[in-house]
């Protein structure tokens, strides 16, 4: 399971958006925590304990000068902005879907694993209304659609709840509705799964449905295909 980023609050979600408008998401742009506090209408000490906070989440990286702090937002910090970004543009443009294009790619077999688990399949057949095939097929994402993958984000996921085994304790997944599309052919009871609301290989999805998508679609390796995701 990938590791997620450390939660913030609003505060440093506003610290964080001040410094990308600063140059900050661009390269590393020097600033001083008394500039950082005069835009936030905040102290010194105050604005000082945000860009610490920020740190210490991996999402800026500090670099302390004698007048001042060279500041630049990581990858992970880039993707909290477009997360907000995105439930913006889902709240005022009300837009239902996102399509990711990419090509198909294999897998290390591990979903079948995990799909096959009685704590997960009991809650697919439950909340999604089949039993997935064992096992998922790997979509490997363009640029564009990589850059976009923050609007799936946006939108409600189904819960898979964790659950205890006898040996280990497994963790919750995510899933939401999604239509695979390949060349005139297409399959609409399919989900996107993943382990975390926050993801870190964002060039990657992993689908399930009730049938082997790669024989109901005919597909083989770096096949081209579009996953439409959709808000429930």
């Amino acid at each position: 399971m990938q590791e997620q980023v450390a939660s913030v609050g609003p505060d440093e979600l506003t610290t964080l958006k001040e410094l990308a408008l600063a140059g900050s998401i661009d390269g590393p742009t020097t600033v001083t925590c008394a500039v950082v506090a005069e835009r936030l209408d905040v102290s010194n000490q105050t604005a000082s304990r945000r860009l610490q906070r920020l740190e210490s989440a991996g999402l800026i990286e500090r670099e302390m000068l004698g007048d001042g702090q060279r500041v630049t937002l990581t990858d992970d910090g880039e993707r909290v902005l477009r997360s907000e970004y995105e439930q913006y543009r889902h709240i005022f443009e009300r837009d239902p879907s996102v399509a990711f294009d990419g090509h198909v790619t294999s897998g290390m077999g591990e979903g079948r694993h995990y799909i096959s688990l009685p704590g997960y399949m009991e809650q697919f057949e439950e909340k999604l209304g089949y039993e997935p095939f064992l096992g998922t097929l790997n979509v490997e994402l363009n640029d564009e659609s990589v850059a976009a993958r923050s609007r799936m984000d946006s939108f409600e996921p189904v819960q898979i709840d964790g659950w205890e085994g006898e040996d280990r304790t497994y963790g919750p997944a995510f899933c939401w509705p999604a239509t695979v599309e390949a060349d005139e052919a297409s399959f609409e009871t399919a989900h996107v799964i993943a382990p975390e609301r926050t993801h870190h290989d964002a060039d990657k999805l992993e689908i399930i449905a009730p049938v082997k998508l790669r024989d109901e679609l005919d597909l083989t390796d770096d096949q081209e295909v579009t996953v439409r995701v959709t808000a429930e």
